[in-house]
């Protein structure tokens, strides 16, 4: 399948997704890679990893880039070469990036239970009082999107998502809230903006100014 979503937020932020339906060859037959992005592909042991991968620089075209665009730093966290900012997630049958004038990062996790019964290792369980059943599921998976797309920015070793990343409360219907990191003595602020895709939530975490 070709693009499924485009999205912009806030005028300065686009994200892509794209659906994978495609089969490892297919994907990896219509993208170029440099040499350093071929050998990772082949040493991925999962074919949902390598093509999670390749979805990913479908959707570089699709932004007007390509793989040769892309490269890491010494932590592991992308950048792209024009010096825009560049965040990527994948999950199952869906991989995104987002493209942005500022700092951002971004998380897709697929709706499980595992995660809901996790809760209480990385976040306030009390902010899943009064909720239903899916409704529980749906902002404990939100909330971890939230504190894995902070760490994404922030990519110090040492934060822990419960004790340092603290969400205010917000409702699924508000589909934004506030979170604070506190961390080294330091308190930072960052927006956030959340969606649902299929069975998937879409996490997005700006430096708030």
């Amino acid at each position: 399948m070709p693009l499924f979503q485009i999205n912009t937020i806030e005028s300065h932020t686009v994200v892509y997704v794209w659906k994978i339906t495609e089969s490892f060859n297919e994907l990896f037959r219509s993208v170029v890679l440099k040499d350093v992005s071929l050998a990772r592909v082949e040493n991925m042991k999962a074919e949902s990893h390598q093509k999670g991968f390749l979805a990913v620089r479908k959707l570089l075209s699709e932004a007007g880039y390509d793989d040769f665009d892309l490269y890491y730093d010494e932590f592991g966290k992308p950048h792209l070469k024009d010096g825009k900012n560049i965040s990527i997630s994948h999950s199952n049958d869906f991989s995104v990036i987002a493209i942005s004038d500022v700092n951002l990062g971004i998380d897709l996790e697929i709706l499980k239970d595992k995660t809901l019964k996790l809760a209480p290792r990385y976040m306030d369980v009390s902010h899943l009082e009064n909720l239903n059943g899916q409704e529980k599921l749906q902002k404990a998976t939100v909330v971890w999107g939230i504190k894995e797309s902070i760490f994404k920015i922030k990519n110090e070793p040492g934060i822990s998502f419960k004790d340092h990343i603290f969400e205010n409360e917000f409702h699924l219907s508000d589909k934004k809230c506030v979170t604070e990191l506190r961390f080294e003595n330091k308190k930072e602020l960052f927006d956030i903006q959340f969606y649902f895709i299929e069975n998937y939530s879409l996490v997005i975490a700006f430096e708030k100014n």
